[in-house]
């Protein structure tokens, strides 16, 4: 078995190969695209033949397509969290090639401090939502932004929706000097592109979340449709429970014991003491 740390940066890959007893094999330099990194593993495969590869990188930008492409190659690759590998080697991460050093060595001693990652399918869902939610704060600054300009010469609204039938008319109407009766038009021609592809996420939305049993759940809460019940369900994922109802799993070591729930017992709690005061009061 051999072990490889990764320091990820925007246009490089510094990674550092050491084996079992801990002794740097080999380091150097791989380009972070697709073949760049199939190029690093069948170079380690050629020089080290039918080894087990165990690798870690740290979390950042770019880290998921790297251990999605090396794990397709036949890698087992971890990512790690960054400020736990700060913690723990808080004087040695300073250069990308020093922290594949690091990472290595974590790998090696089993000590990776490795985060869960979410598989491909959950993360499209996420992404699909959280673009949505993205073309909505847009839509929503634009049209604020025509309501400004509205107030800032003087111009009315008397009706309802001003980005509706009667509402359009009435901004073709308008008179606003330039540049910005130009801006307004161009804002509503941008709401426009937006609302065809807010329309267009929501139809995808809904013939992805057709069979997803937390949207009936979540729709029962008063407030929430199935839009907003379908970007919660792909936010919370799959929800797991304990084995046995009722039971409850014991925290994390990292949970101070302050914050942990009192066992239950047959004792009772003693009351709280009164506070001390002055004995001139």
């Amino acid at each position: 078995m051999v072990h490889v740390g990764m320091g990820l940066s925007c246009s490089r890959l510094e990674w550092c190969l050491v084996d079992e007893g801990g002794e740097r094999v080999e380091r150097g330099v791989a380009a972070p695209d697709g073949d760049g990194l199939a190029g690093l593993a069948a170079r380690v495969a050629r020089d080290y033949g039918l080894m087990v590869v165990r690798a870690a990188i740290e979390s950042r930008n770019g880290a998921r397509f790297v251990h999605d492409t090396l794990e397709r190659c036949g890698w087992d690759v971890e990512v790690a969290d960054a400020v736990k590998v700060k913690g723990l080697a808080p004087l040695a991460c300073q250069t990308d090639k020093i922290d594949a050093w690091v990472l290595a060595e974590l790998s090696r001693r089993e000590l990776v401090p490795a985060i869960w990652l979410r598989s491909f399918e959950l993360r499209a869902e996420r992404e699909r939502a959280r673009w949505r939610l993205f073309l909505v704060r847009e839509r929503f600054s634009l049209k604020h932004r025509v309501h400004a300009q509205l107030m800032a010469f003087g111009h009315r609204c008397p009706v309802s929706d001003l980005f509706a039938r009667q509402g359009r008319e009435l901004l073709e109407r308008l008179e606003f000097p330039q540049p910005w009766r130009d801006g307004v038009l161009a804002a509503v021609t941008m709401i426009d592109d937006l609302d065809r592809q807010v329309v267009e996420i929501d139809r995808e939305l809904k013939a992805l979340g057709v069979d997803h049993r937390y949207i009936p759940l979540l729709m029962t809460a008063p407030g929430i449709a199935w839009v907003l019940g379908s970007t919660i369900a792909a936010e919370i994922g799959e929800v797991t429970r304990s084995a046995r109802p009722g039971s409850c799993a014991a925290p994390p070591a990292w949970v101070p014991a302050s914050t942990r729930p009192r066992a239950r017992t047959g004792a009772v709690s003693s009351p709280t003491p009164a506070p001390n005061t002055c004995a001139g009061r």
